[in-house]
Order: structure tokens, then sequence, then C-alpha cells
């Protein structure tokens, strides 16, 4: 369309530049259809003009009052918008800069836009506005100074973020905006939650960008209004661990919910987050389609608050935030919290479909995890919660969080992969380096430690693959998002699964392939070593945070392991001398300590392993 007007732009020009030409000629060298004509020409070219503008530069000032895009006979999108309208702070007083972010689906863009704050009540304009980059400008509307902001040219956008400054008022304020995918295509009064106007001294806490700084420090209780105090009188609430209230403690995952007048809930959830909580309502204990409300941080560090629809093993699907009141959006000392009023039906069904639930009962189902760019990621097995039963949400109570069979699965396939990677790998690994020497007495035509070696390490593989099976059951096939854990460990599997067919078929010891084998075994063993005991640290964090206990013990596992392969490295340096002069000597060689440091590796290897079973027991 930008062509378009330019072609007319200059054809009206040269028209303009030419007519005086044709006025200043004598009657007798230009005819009286020549005259009409030309200014029929003129008038046309005029109105056309006029016509095909598609303010593609964003100077949109004609729509103020409206918001309509003045594109032709083109009407209106009445379905779901795939764009939503989110604040950094829900609440606000007289000054306060709070950040507003304009942003599309992932499947979609927009082309152009155009952003107002009004009045809840008197839909008037107010407040002001400040960009931050080229793509946005703001507009004067109404007689009041950056009152609105558009675009500046036509590119695909994705999201949009602006800074407005909060007017002095005594009334609530929503943001409205006109998304314009293409000329054709374009959403009108897509509206933000509703931000309440407070006095400067009940303001709630604000909503503070992610630093190092503010992660995971637990120094005093939350300040926050949620609390569990009227738990099963008035409200409905669901809380890990068991009874535990998010107005004295950093570690409650928390979510509860209450009648309003008028028709519909009041929500409110916390739990020490990063990124996001959430919470859901389904009709099983399975991830699909489940209704969800979720709690998180948005790409410019503020939090916000998503309306979506899982549709089961995907990302969900974000749905418009309409009928949503919303009084507190925080993230203060690692702990995320929203509270809001949200008067939408519950919908366990596809909202495309356009159906709604009839049941007044569901599960409650809630997790956590991190998020990128305003983009929530996958929660993993472990952050997630889910109640026992279905839920009346009119009867107020207290949800008791289930111990399902995902929980059992997850704990087995932690616990097996300890074993595997702390234990007997790490064991069959020392034995075929260091006890060749000690261990060689001849069992079944083999020495002793390739014996014992073979053992273990069968063993360890046998785990390894329960465990990988026991994850991809518990998630039913492969997970949207798969984190690094699960990618590491599927690269872990592949490895393991080949390393005893490539035993298989080791060449003799007199073979001139033999060294070739020896090294190719052993470095494959120590990659697949390396990365599943990072692996193991990835999975303790999932469950214990990166810095909890579990992921400190693993720590000192790891040094435990270093400082006794430093003992046996020495132990065999001062073997291979002793060897040397065995031979120089025509004597036996013969055993130095190793026979010693086994033992005593092994009994620290145990106290770490059992330490961490019993965490993921409890966990």
């Amino acid at each position: 369309m930008m062509t378009l007007y330019i072609f007319f732009y200059k054809l009206e020009f040269l028209m303009l530049q030419l007519s005086p030409v044709y006025l200043t000629m004598k009657p007798n060298q230009l005819t009286e259809s020549e005259m009409k004509l030309v200014y029929f020409g003129l008038l046309f070219f005029g109105l056309l003009f006029a016509h095909v503008t598609c303010y593609s530069s964003g100077f949109v000032t004609v729509a103020c009052d409206t918001m309509l895009p003045r594109h032709g006979n083109n009407s209106v999108q009445t379905t779901v918008p795939p764009y939503t309208v989110s604040a950094s702070n829900y609440s606000f007083s007289p000054g306060d800069n709070i950040t507003v972010t304009l942003k599309a689906n992932s499947d979609v863009v927009f082309k152009g836009f155009f952003l107002q704050a009004r009045t809840v009540s008197g839909n008037n304009t107010v407040g002001y506005f400040t960009v931050t980059n080229s793509t946005a400008q703001t507009l004067d509307c109404r007689g009041t100074v950056k009152s609105a902001v558009s675009h500046t040219s036509s590119i695909n956008k994705s999201s949009i973020s602006v800074l407005w400054t909060a007017p002095v008022t005594d009334e609530n304020v929503h943001f409205r905006a006109t998304f314009v995918q293409s000329r054709s295509v374009f959403w009108v009064d897509v509206e933000s939650p509703v931000l309440t106007m407070i006095s400067s001294t009940s303001q709630p806490n604000s909503s503070p960008t992610l630093t190092p700084s503010t992660q995971n420090i637990a120094s005093g209780p939350p300040p926050t209004s949620i609390s569990s105090s009227s738990c099963g009188i008035e409200k409905v609430c669901f809380n890990s661990p068991s009874n535990c209230d998010p107005a004295t403690s950093h570690n409650c995952f928390f979510m509860s919910s209450a009648p309003v007048s008028g028709g519909g809930y009041k929500f409110e959830i916390s739990g020490p987050s990063a990124g996001y909580v959430s919470f859901g309502f389904s009709d099983d204990q399975v991830m699909g389609n489940d209704d969800i409300y979720i709690c998180g941080m948005d790409s410019v560090g503020g939090i916000g608050i998503q309306h979506a629809y899982s549709e089961g093993k995907s990302r969900p699907l974000i749905l418009n935030l309409s009928n949503v009141e919303v009084s507190l959006a925080s993230f203060t000392s690692g702990v995320i919290q929203c509270s809001f009023i949200s008067r939408n039906s519950i919908s366990t069904q596809n909202p495309v479909q356009q159906s709604r639930s009839v049941n007044s009962s569901y599960y409650i189902l809630m997790a956590y995890g991190d998020s990128s760019n305003g983009r929530i990621q996958y929660h993993g097995m472990s952050g997630t919660f889910i109640s026992s039963s279905k839920i009346d949400l009119s009867v107020a109570s207290n949800v008791t969080v289930s111990s399902t069979r995902s929980q059992d699965l997850v704990s087995a396939h932690g616990c097996l992969m300890l074993i595997a990677w702390m234990t007997t790998g790490t064991l069959g690994m020392i034995l075929a380096r260091y006890m060749k020497v000690a261990a060689k007495k001849m069992i079944f035509g083999k020495a002793a430690w390739f014996q014992a070696h073979m053992f273990l390490m069968v063993l360890t593989v046998a785990a390894t693959i329960t465990s990988f099976v026991l994850a991809f059951v518990n998630a039913m096939g492969w997970a949207y998002g798969a984190n690094s854990h699960s990618i590491i460990g599927c690269i872990v599997m592949i490895l393991t699964f080949f390393q005893p067919i490539i035993g298989i078929f080791r060449p003799s010891p007199q073979s001139n392939w033999r060294y070739i084998f020896n090294w190719f075994h052993a470095l494959n063993a120590f990659v697949i070593y390396v990365l599943a005991v990072a692996n193991l640290f990835l999975g303790l964090q999932l469950i214990n945070g990166n810095s909890g206990w579990m992921v400190k013990v693993m720590g000192g596992f790891l040094g435990w392991v270093a400082l006794n392969v430093i003992f046996f490295e020495i132990n065999a340096f001062l073997a291979r001398k002793d060897l040397k002069k065995a031979v120089d000597n025509d004597n036996q060689i013969s055993v130095k300590y190793e026979l010693f440091i086994l033992p005593f590796y092994m009994c620290g290897n145990l106290a770490f392993l059992i330490a961490l079973l019993v965490g993921i027991g409890q966990s």
C-alpha cells in the first residue's frame, strides 16, 4: 500500500505542475474538452489519493477516538485476538512509570498498532507515554500530549514495549490497543487487565527487573497480602508443602480461590520461582485440556498474568486476557505472587470450539518453571502439583496434594540414575583402570577385575535403560520445549547403549587393532561419565533448586571422586616404579595400596549416595 501511496502522490504532483502550463495557454491552443479533462483528472486523483492513504508511517491521530484503522470497507475481526496487552504492575500512584507490552502469539506478527491508556469508567485518555526504540512513536490525542503510541513503519513486529507515566486521577485505568496484521485483518479494543489506582501509603510491591541479587533471597517473610489465614473457611486453598503459609514462608507454593459477587472467582497464587508460577483446572490428573492462569516474568522483567489453554504436549495457547481485574503482580525476595478476579467461565474445552464446561468440580494443577523473553518454559517432571481429587470451587476447603504415579516414576528415575553413575559405573571404571594387578586372580577363565568390571557395567547399563524408560513413560513421549536435562539424558542413553556392544566385539590382546579399541572404549566411557554426572547436577537442580542441599552434596561427591582418583594415580605411579625394578631384578610385581584405597573410597561413595537417595524420597 505504501507503493500505491507514492505512485499517486507523484502522479498528482505531476498534474499540478502541468496544470499552470495548460491554464496559461491561449484559448485557441486549448480546447474545452482538454480543459475538462485536466480538471477531472485533478479532482479524481485528489480524491483517490485521500482514500488510499494507509498510514504505514503510524501518524493515525484520526483514530484517536474510535481506534479504527482507515482501511476502506474492511471490518474488525471478531475472533479471539492472537495478541495481548500487559503491564509491569497492575496498581499505580500518580507519577509511577509502568512498562506496557504489546505481544503477539508465537505464530503471528503485527505490522501496525495503536495504544492508549483510558479510564475504565469515563473512557478518557490519561497519562503520557515514552517510547524506548525507533519502532514506536508518541501521538497527541484529545489535546493531551503523548497520550497515544503507534508504529513508525509497517515492518513485522512480535512485541513492543513502552513506558507509561501515571497521571493524577482517582479512577482505575486499562490499556486499549489496536493490532493490524494486514490491510484487511485487524483487531480493535484489545484490553489489558485493569490497573488499580492506589494511594502511596498503601502501594503494593512493584515488579523489579530480575537480577542475580534478587534471586533466592530468603531474609524475612515475603511482604504480601496473600496468606492461608482463611483457608477452608472463606476460600479453597491448595499448597505444597501441606499447610504452608505464603505470608511467612518463601518456600511455599500456594493457590487459593474464592467466589465473588457478580460471578467469577478471586484467585491468589504464590511460589518461589524466577520464571513463572501457574495453576489450572482439569477434568483429570493429566496435563491437557486445561484452563490455565500464568503469573510470570515478562520480556522486560515485570510480572504479568496470562490466560491460557493447555492442549497437552505443546506450549499452552495464550488467550485474550479479558474480564480480569488484577490487584497484585509482584516479584519480591525470589517469590512470584499474583492476586486477581476473573469473571471468565472455567473451560476445559478448546476455546476455538466456543464450548464451555458444565462441570463445577475440577482437579487443580499447579506448575512452576523458567521463562525466556516472556515465554514460559517446560516445567519438568518435578515442577507440578496435582490435587488428590476433584474440588468444588464454590465450597471452601483445604486441598491435599496427590502422591501420584508420576511422582513415584520421577523418584525411581532419579534413584536409578544416582545408583548407576555414582556407584556401579564409577566402581566399574576404577576396577578396570587401577585393580588389574590386585585382582588378577582367574575366575571362570577371566581375571577377577574383568569379571567384576563387566558385572558392574551391565548393572549400570540396565539401570540407565530402565531409568530412561521410566522418564518416557511418565512424560508419555517426548514433551515440548525439552530442557537440557532431557537432551543430555538422551545422549547418555545412546552412548551407554553402544558401549557394551563395542566391548563384545573387542579384538584379542594380540591383535594390532587392540590399542584402537582400548582408546575408543576408554574415551567413550569418559565422555559418558562426564555427561552423566553433569546431568545428575541438572536433575537435582530441578528437584532442589540451583543452590539446594542435594546439589551441594553432589558437589561433595564429585570432590570425593577427584580426591580418590588422585590417590589411585599416585599409587599407580609408585606401582610402575616397582614394576620397572621387578623387571630389572626378575622379581614379581607387588601390590601397593589400592586394596586400602578402594574400601576407603566406597565408604564415602555410599555415604553420599544414601544421602541423595533419602533426599529424593523426601522431595
